[in-house]
């Protein structure tokens, strides 16, 4: 018994449906006119605001008082970053905790960072300079280490006591060379080359801004603009976005313990704040094995909300 050819539908015939002519340049220019408008009114409305950029010159032209304080307390050693322990220096007893577990002593000095040296010293040798800045340079480089301590401590100490903190206004003392140096490191800083001087510093490519950031913030001009813009940490900053749109919901749970007590008086709270999330995120991630918390979407029934249009369809079939 020979078997049946299976049956072939016939070809339809592309003459037989009607034709109309279609502009595809046309519907493209219109496409992009629209998207280009949308997008550019979307902008216009909700974008964040062109800021200007922070930097080293823009700081020691508006504030070169604070610049000034800034650059001594870091020759001095008795900066934010020179006292903040691992990952830049081994300072005794600095690092955040959890219990007795120093999470930052544990990773160690991995961007091993001397303050002086680095923000101050390298700078100056770096660049061109006079005969007075080179006779500085060299009186600091040969003095005891005590002895710079003093100097550079007697200098921070009288431009805070000093009008408006203006080093032209400084009285008489034994500040050795740092005026001439710290001097020349605010011209350094205006011209625009202290930027590119702490970049480039030990890099080939000029991507890594670590010590510029480190050297603003120890300053107060960085803060104050970022308090300015309702961004400080007790004003719920960490966001892309400034004005009446947060631009990172999603770092809400993170920044909210900041908020609260134990966290907000803590001198831990970095670290704290990072176990915190590490366990909930930990949990998380355990959640589809965790015995009754596992069950909670098939009990709460939310599945059949999401997916109604197919249980309806699928009593609708069961009942014919």
């Amino acid at each position: 018994m020979r078997g049946r050819k299976p049956r072939r539908d016939p070809v339809p015939d592309s003459g037989a449906f009607p034709k109309r002519p279609y502009d595809l340049v046309k519907e493209f220019t219109i496409a992009l006119l629209a998207t280009v408008v949308l997008t550019v009114g979307l902008a216009a409305v909700f974008s964040s605001p062109d800021e200007t950029p922070v930097t080293l010159a823009r700081w020691a032209r508006i504030a070169p008082s604070d610049f000034t304080a800034t650059a001594a307390a870091e020759l001095a050693g008795t900066s934010g970053t020179a006292q903040y322990g691992p990952p830049y220096n081994n300072t005794p007893g600095a690092g955040q905790k959890i219990g007795p577990m120093s999470l930052q002593r544990a990773a160690g000095v991995t961007i091993p960072i001397n303050t002086a040296r680095d923000f101050v010293l390298r700078p100056l040798t770096a660049a061109p300079k006079a005969a007075s800045v080179s006779g500085a340079l060299a009186a600091w480089r040969t003095a005891p280490a005590r002895r710079q301590q003093q100097w550079a401590t007697a200098y921070a100490d009288a431009l805070g006591k000093a009008p408006g903190g203006d080093a032209a206004r400084l009285p008489p003392g034994d500040y050795g060379p740092v005026p001439v140096l710290i001097s020349r490191l605010l011209e350094l800083a205006r011209a625009g080359a202290l930027d590119g001087e702490l970049v480039a510093a030990g890099h080939f490519y000029q991507t890594d801004y670590t010590k510029p950031l480190l050297f603003l913030g120890d300053g107060s001009y960085l803060e104050d603009q970022a308090r300015a813009r309702h961004l400080a940490g007790d004003q719920w900053g960490m966001m892309n976005e400034t004005g009446n749109y947060p631009g990172q919901p999603w770092l809400w749970l993170y920044t909210l313990w900041y908020q609260i007590e134990p966290f907000s008086s803590s001198g831990n709270a970095d670290a704290l704040v990072w176990g915190l999330m590490a366990l909930f995120t930990l949990a998380f991630v355990l959640v589809p094995f965790i015995p009754g918390v596992r069950s909670i979407p098939r009990w709460s029934g939310v599945y059949r909300l999401v997916w109604r249009d197919y249980y309806r369809s699928h009593r609708t079939a069961r009942r014919h």
